[in-house]
């Protein structure tokens, strides 16, 4: 007994650097009330050994990470305030990523908030050959917000929401089930193993965050004031573009380097955006929508830029005669070192000749098999040609449009 009196005096007395002013002590008690935890918990054991976490992340490494999201942080700290989620959920996307916009897990989780595709799409974000929308620091972050959300209103506890957000909701229930309470410091018990290791850290490892992140001292003392001094709420700007730009060509017309401008938007996959949008959004660091506004030119992107996934029966021949370009640029453009292609591999396909061609009937022609030859619409030839039918005759000519 006296040795267990011992122990629990002695990491007591180790936490009281992290915990020693009536300051830290009350912004503790804020964050844990924030995340509907009781402020009590402030004395449990499992919070007393954060001095642990203290040590393991007073390192470069964490300086590091703060740099990462310097970006983002003000951005998405605005967007968590707004929607009345607490702040202390920006530091689970550093958990999960260390705010690094292109994290991805084994498990095939990506971005700032690891998403999943199923969960990422069940939460608005696109996932297709152009985009991943949820490497957008912004459109996930509002997909985050909803997921959270929706998780807090399943438990009723943003706590349970954390928790359920890194091991699954299915993980939590079961727990709670098991425990028979969604009391915190049941549900971290070691020895029971009601939730993951990794689950059971969580909550610490948020809370170490966002002590560290927010401590002057700890971030002066480590010569990184720098980082205290950025901006409150904007960081970097959106614009929308027309289908195909190049982030080329706005690079250019901001004056800066395409490395630089592909940084602020690592949803897309390729240096532009998707081609069969109308418009699509893009970013620039915050200042530059003037010159952006002033020198953008439209017509200095000669062309469009397409993904081909090679399906079966696909040849360089047929998917040039779809695109309207030669087989041998679109060998040229991907490198290609034969003309043998593999299934689901991707090319990207320049498009730069007109969208229409014309074609003249020939014998045994109808128009199924003009449908079929060009992978166009019966439907849309007929619109391009005003015809009122489907018949044809040999001789005549018609347009056919370039379907991308």
């Amino acid at each position: 007994m006296f040795r267990f009196l011992f122990l629990v005096l002695l990491l007591i007395q180790s936490a009281n650097a992290f915990l020693s002013t009536e300051t830290n002590y009350r912004e503790q008690a804020k964050v844990l009330k924030s995340l509907d935890i009781d402020p009590t918990f402030l004395t449990d054991l499992l919070f007393i050994t954060m001095k642990e976490d203290a040590d393991k992340y007073r390192t470069k490494h964490f300086l590091k990470v703060l740099e990462n999201g310097n970006r983002f942080i003000p951005v998405l700290q605005n967007m968590l305030k707004e929607a009345g989620v607490p702040d202390a959920f920006l530091y689970l996307a550093m958990a999960e990523s260390n705010f690094v916009p292109n994290a991805y897990s084994r498990a095939r989780a990506v971005g700032i908030w690891q998403f999943m595709p199923y969960t990422g799409r069940k939460f608005g974000l696109d996932i297709n050959l152009y985009v991943d929308e949820r490497r957008d620091p912004i459109k996930s972050t509002e997909a985050a917000i909803k997921y959270l959300k929706y998780l807090h209103e399943r438990f009723g506890k943003w706590y349970l929401a954390a928790i359920a957000y890194n091991c699954g909701e299915g993980r939590v229930s079961k727990a709670i089930r098991r425990a028979g309470t969604d009391d915190l410091a049941v549900l971290l018990e070691k020895d029971k193993k009601y939730i993951p290791r990794e689950s059971r850290i969580y909550i610490r490892k948020i809370m170490m965050m966002e002590h560290l992140s927010t401590s002057t001292d700890f971030i002066v003392g480590h010569n990184a004031g720098y980082l205290m001094n950025r901006g409150t709420t904007h960081t970097f700007a959106k614009v929308n573009v027309k289908g195909g730009t190049t982030l080329d060509n706005v690079a250019d017309s901001i004056g800066m380097s395409y490395k630089e401008l592909k940084s602020y938007n690592p949803h897309l996959r390729y240096g532009f955006v998707p081609p069969r949008k109308g418009k699509y959004h893009i970013y620039l660091p915050y200042g530059k929508q003037t010159l952006f506004e002033q020198n953008y030119d439209p017509k200095k992107d000669t062309g469009r830029f397409y993904v081909h996934q090679i399906k079966k029966g696909d040849s360089l021949y047929y998917i040039g005669k779809k695109y309207g370009v030669s087989y041998k640029v679109i060998k040229d453009f991907n490198r290609l070192k034969s003309n043998m292609l593999s299934l689901n591999k991707k090319l990207i396909i320049p498009v730069l000749k007109p969208k229409t061609r014309n074609y003249t009937i020939r014998n045994g022609d109808t128009m199924k098999r003009i449908s079929r030859k060009f992978d166009v619409a019966i439907g849309t030839i007929m619109k391009v040609n005003n015809k009122k039918s489907s018949t044809i005759k040999v001789g005549e000519r018609l347009v056919i449009p370039y379907v991308y």
